[in-house]
């Protein structure tokens, strides 16, 4: 098996994970590619690699059977989009903030590397976005989710949903986050959406401060369509994907977002629980007042 390596290379502190991370690969007698984008990096670890192993970033999911991801959440994130159209899974070396979708510390990963060596792994599919925009001759793809809002204008912008070329509504609010199971412990939560198990084949559409209090989050199932008409006062708004790849657009504009074909394949453990990892990284359910009796 060969393993692929995306590192965060914006982090200092990647050049000892690395290192350790190639070392517990090369033990456990597998083979190795790493993003060529290290070679750009001042991390040191360079001279140390093979320079046969370095290989395009773009190349990477083509040239590997499993990916693993060393940053945070972002970081994974963007190791998804890298390798989306390989489908290649991905696993998570999380040394980063919160680490929700980055399963593994480095000490995790080295044990769960001899599970990598007998197939002892699961391997989950995870829904992604496409879309497309006026004025945006690039395909939008999220993970987490696809983002349209107000961006620099200090009033509220003007959308109008359809689902399947069905009317839903016209309301006036900061913008709109379309997300997947996946994003809906992201962004979406933070604005009132649910929180959904990956396991469910849905959409949830969250209006992000809408002028009126009646406008609440949407769940509708993923074979559905979905078209956003977006008007403003202002020259331009925003359309970001997973928060890393920000576009700019004239209103008015129409936003058209559907489920992705090619499902974002994960790598996790067999002792994974989501319902554990909800309790232990965002505190899910726990009533503070028990620990404090306790």
């Amino acid at each position: 098996m060969t393993i692929g390596i995306i590192p965060n290379i914006t982090k200092m502190e990647v050049s000892g994970i690395l290192e350790q991370i190639i070392l517990d690969i090369t033990k456990n007698e597998l083979d190795y590619v790493i993003s060529n984008s290290l070679l750009l990096s001042s991390t040191g670890l360079t001279d140390k690699i093979d320079k046969q192993k370095f290989v395009p970033l773009e190349q990477i999911g083509t040239q590997s059977d499993m990916v693993v991801s060393i940053g945070g959440d972002g970081t994974m994130l963007n190791t998804a989009y890298h390798v989306r159209k390989s489908g290649t899974p991905i696993v998570g070396v999380n040394f980063g903030k919160l680490g929700f979708l980055a399963e593994f510390d480095v000490d995790s990963f080295s044990s769960f590397l001899k599970e990598v060596k007998n197939n002892n792994y699961v391997v989950e599919d995870r829904i992604a976005l496409i879309g497309n925009c006026t004025n945006i001759e690039e395909t939008l793809y999220a993970i987490n989710d696809l983002v349209i809002d107000k961006g620099s204008w200090s009033k509220m912008i003007e959308l109008t949903v359809y689902v399947d070329d069905d009317y839903v509504t016209t309301f006036a609010a900061d913008g709109i986050i379309v997300a997947t199971p996946t994003g809906s412990t992201g962004y979406s939560l933070s604005t009132g959406g649910p929180i959904v198990n990956p396991k469910a084949d849905v959409i949830t559409l969250s209006p992000i401060s809408p002028h009126t209090l009646t406008m609440r989050p949407l769940v509708i199932s993923s074979s559905q369509k979905i078209k956003i008409k977006v008007n403003s006062l202002h020259d331009t708004i925003q359309v970001s994907s997973d928060g890393q790849r920000v576009n700019f657009i004239n209103p008015p504009a129409e936003i058209n977002i559907e489920k992705s074909n090619k499902p974002v394949k994960l790598v996790h453990s067999t002792i994974n629980n989501y319902f554990e990892t909800l309790r232990k990284k965002l505190f899910w359910g726990l009533d503070i007042r028990q620990s404090n009796n306790s």
